[in-house]
């Protein structure tokens, strides 16, 4: 019986694409195995940046020099992109591309060596998943991926061309999956490359408001959450049911990538900073304690230091929770990396070190202004994470995978501590 190692890297769409990844190859007789004792090590790779093609390269060279017995197998959106430049790496046995991913079971089910199996992912108009029966690498909050590619063209961004048209998963399902998933799970996140367009491809006028009114009718899950979802797709239904329902993770993370309207517009970004800002208000005028995240790009071609500090003064006027910021990176195929007017590597790294001490002090802001109040959190291995989207360091171990409501004395280094336990940072 062989046994298998996933490793997956980059968004959560990709991460529940490893979970029924491994559910296909437990279900064609495999065994799960850590990596140094697998026969099969499949990566399952991202390729939205320059360093996430380094790293997937990397761990290949290193997984080939540690365990050279091990076949290898490369899929995901870097597969798909570049499947002959992995296909040449040493120790790379068989590369297959979003297209085919579903197909890995049966493909390593039968002789393979240096194949290569990737289509036209803009001919594939069915949902691309396997069912997500385990929560895999997370534990205890499983991801399911209910929709995926993305009809936007943004000018930096290479996702479409790898991942395909937006593609909903059907409603029935889901329903049917996140059903199982609540027999042994607290909390289940819902995501996809574009969440907030699922149902658009279905007759009628079906929304991502309309799924998550019938989970909560026809499921017992006693929290879902949202991954991400683009600012325009927050509608007022969607805020108003997340405000309302006690079983929606208070969670708002909202790509912004940047706050210039002049950015924007290059970016082919479809709003601008009022819109943005109009939806993230409305957010904390219904959820007063709502985690709010974003997305944020610096030195995109162009960005000049008028606009970023556009960019900049626009993030600190509104209420972030946390950031995630990155670093621009040229992608080959997108119309941004054709353009002449590049910001010096050094310019980028210093404004996102800017951003990032900013992120960082409204993350510090927020945590402070939880301290003595209680919050509701969901069990890990090792402490809790609450709804607002804040580790927690608990007094007193609990079982994994229980919703408990927590009074929070102060902060950690990166999170808040339960009444009770030692403060690291006040």
């Amino acid at each position: 019986m062989e046994r298998f190692f996933v490793k997956n890297f980059g968004c959560r769409a990709s991460q529940a694409d490893g979970a029924a990844i491994e559910a296909g190859l437990v279900a064609k007789g495999f065994t799960a195995s850590e990596q140094a004792g697998a026969d099969l090590i499949v990566l399952n790779t991202c390729t939205v940046t320059s360093t996430a093609d380094d790293e997937v390269r990397q761990v290949i060279r290193r997984i080939h020099r540690e365990t050279p017995a091990a076949r290898i197998l490369v899929t995901g959106c870097y597969a798909q992109r570049a499947p002959q430049e992995l296909a040449a790496m040493d120790g790379v046995s068989l590369v297959v591309g979003n297209s085919h991913k579903t197909q890995i079971p049966d493909l390593v089910s039968e002789p393979y060596h240096g194949q290569i199996e990737v289509g036209d992912i803009f001919a594939r108009h069915d949902f691309l998943s396997a069912p997500v029966e385990d929560a895999a690498g997370e534990r205890t909050r499983p991801n399911l991926k209910i929709q995926d590619g993305c009809n936007n063209r943004c000018s930096f961004c290479i996702i479409p061309y790898v991942r395909g048209r937006s593609r909903s998963a059907p409603p029935e399902q889901v329903i049917a999956q996140v059903g199982r998933l609540a027999e042994k799970y607290r909390e289940v996140v819902l995501s996809g490359i574009n969440l907030g367009r699922w149902g658009r491809d279905f007759p009628g006028r079906v929304r991502l408001a309309d799924l998550i009114r019938r989970l909560l009718e026809e499921t017992p899950v006693e929290r879902l959450r949202l991954s991400s979802v683009e600012p325009m797709d927050f509608s007022d239904e969607l805020l108003t049911l997340m405000a309302e329902s006690v079983r929606i993770a208070k969670h708002v993370h909202a790509p912004l990538q940047s706050g210039s309207d002049r950015v924007l517009r290059r970016m082919h970004r479809k709003y601008r900073p009022r819109h943005y800002a109009d939806r993230i208000f409305k957010a904390r005028a219904l959820m007063p304690d709502c985690a709010v995240g974003a997305d944020v790009m610096t030195g995109f071609p162009g960005e000049t230091d008028e606009e970023f500090e556009e960019s900049r003064a626009f993030i600190e006027s509104l209420p972030f929770t946390y950031l995630h910021v990155f670093t621009y990176s040229e992608r080959p195929g997108t119309p941004a990396a054709e353009s002449a007017m590049q910001v010096p590597q050094h310019v980028r790294k210093q404004r996102t070190h800017v951003l990032r001490d900013l992120a960082a002090r409204k993350n510090l802001e927020f945590r402070r202004s939880m301290i003595g109040r209680t919050v509701s959190a969901v069990t890990l291995g090792s402490g809790a994470l609450a709804e607002n989207y804040l580790k927690v360091k608990l007094a007193t171990a609990r079982e994994a995978n229980r919703i408990i409501d927590v009074k929070i004395d102060g902060l950690t280094s990166d999170g808040l501590f339960e009444s009770g336990t030692l403060p690291v940072l006040t």
